[in-house]
């Protein structure tokens, strides 16, 4: 029997973006991009936004980030940076930006500033801002927003562009548009894959846009083989042997462990010392949807147990675990 896979977004998003952080400015707010120094180091605060997430008291959660940058006029500025992967319009989502803010602006005060990159398929959902008024006093939050849908009328100036965020968005399109079509997608990964040698991008760049494409571009397992003997005899046909099938396999699987060396350091980190047995268990996790939502779980549990607890009904117990092994 076929197995499905399921998209997940959040964590490949997660990735790309710190690797190719300054192309990320660069590409979706250009306007930002020009007011940092970039020949001075930019830090991601991964433990400060947790905090920030653990208390706000919001329903959804996607890919946040919270970077610190310093600006050519000498001061440093904190960028908190929500990337909303969603893809059904969210009524709370101007008050969870708000929200964070705020609970942002509470501890670094002015210099914070809130950017937003929608990747949902709602064509009219375009939220910039957030407004409330209760008996005479009145607020307005607004922040920059960019639409993932508005590059479908530039398709031509992205297979034109060499910032490794222009082959992301054409990822991110596809993953779309091809939701119920698998063999459609499957043309369009083997497309988009060509494209990566033939734009010249750099090898580094070629290797973590591999792991994008196989992330967001699921496949069920049959056109998976297809899509992986595809990538062999291209790759041999084209003699490029820096990044074989081998090599991306191999990519895939560091970056599968990474996930799991984050949610056990973040445990450890909260909860001062994890169980040896549970350490197996997340370590034997080979799911990146699972993953992610383990991440999520990590930051915001109340505690250890609960956590163990949850391990329980997502199906990882010890007999699951020896099975893996």
């Amino acid at each position: 029997m076929t197995k499905k896979r399921t998209t997940e977004y959040d964590s490949p998003w997660k990735n790309i973006t710190e690797s190719f952080f300054e192309d990320f400015m660069r590409f979706f707010f250009p306007e930002v991009h020009e007011q940092i120094d970039w020949t001075r180091n930019y830090e991601f605060l991964e433990q400060e936004l947790q905090k920030v997430v653990r208390e706000a008291v919001t329903k959804n959660r996607r890919v946040d980030k919270l970077v610190k940058v310093w600006r050519k006029d000498g001061k440093d500025a904190l960028l908190y940076i929500h990337i909303e992967v969603q893809s059904q319009y969210d009524l709370d989502f101007p008050e969870r930006m708000f929200i964070y803010h705020y609970r942002l602006y509470d501890r670094y005060g002015t210099r914070v500033t809130s950017l937003a990159v929608l990747g949902d398929n709602q064509e009219y959902w375009r939220p910039r801002s957030y407004h409330y008024e209760t008996m005479g006093a009145e607020l307005s939050f607004c922040f920059p927003m960019v639409k993932l849908l508005d590059y479908q009328e530039k398709w031509d100036e992205l297979e034109k562009s060499r910032n490794p965020f222009s082959m992301v968005v054409r990822a991110h399109l596809k993953a779309i548009e091809t939701q119920k079509s698998p063999q459609q997608r499957l043309d369009w990964k083997k497309t988009l894959h060509k494209a990566l040698y033939e734009e010249n991008y750099s090898d580094k760049e070629i290797m973590e846009l591999i792991v994008f494409l196989d992330w967001l571009l699921t496949l069920p397992d049959e056109l998976t083989r297809q899509f992986n003997d595809f990538v062999g005899q291209y790759e041999e046909a084209k003699k490029m042997d820096y990044v074989t099938t081998w090599e991306r396999n191999g990519i895939e699987k560091g970056i599968l462990q990474k996930s799991r060396e984050t949610v056990t350091v973040l445990l450890d980190t909260r909860f001062k010392q994890v169980p040896q047995a549970l350490v197996e268990t997340i370590q034997a996790v080979d799911d990146t949807l699972l993953l992610s939502k383990l991440f999520k779980e990590a930051i915001l549990i109340e505690s250890l147990e609960s956590f163990e607890q949850r391990i329980k009904e997502y199906g990882l117990n010890d007999d699951d675990r020896k099975k893996c092994h």
